[in-house]
């Protein structure tokens, strides 16, 4: 018999599998290291390390890193339905809002999602 711990581990499991896809397709590279975790009881951290491109690389080098930043930003705006539709599928709950961080020096990427609360 699987445990709601087991279930629930294998939700946020397959929430970082789908977002290693989704910066394949969107970046054209996936990072090394992804973590998914609850932060309370409605929202979800995905934590995506080492997802810069080379070419992404080279501009932090050159000391660009709002371009880098404002850049990300943009391609996370325009995606925001792929960004969201897993999480709620997954966990069967409404994304609330849908929030993109990335520290361009540490090359450490934070997808955030606020969930309706869960009405179970």
């Amino acid at each position: 018999m699987t445990t709601p711990s087991e279930i629930d581990g294998q939700v946020l499991a397959a929430i970082s599998n789908a977002m290693v896809r989704l910066y394949k397709e969107q970046f054209g590279r996936g990072p090394t290291r992804v973590r998914t975790e609850w932060a309370g009881p409605d929202q979800l951290v995905v934590t995506l390390e080492e997802t810069l491109t080379p070419v992404e690389r080279r501009l932090v080098a050159m000391g660009e890193h709002e371009r880098v930043r404002d850049h990300r930003l943009l391609f996370q705006h325009a995606s925001h339905a792929e960004f969201i539709g897993p999480v709620e599928q997954l966990t069967g709950r409404r994304v609330r809002a849908f929030i993109s961080g990335l520290d361009s020096t540490a090359d450490l990427a934070c997808e955030v999602f606020i969930l309706e609360p869960d009405e179970g």
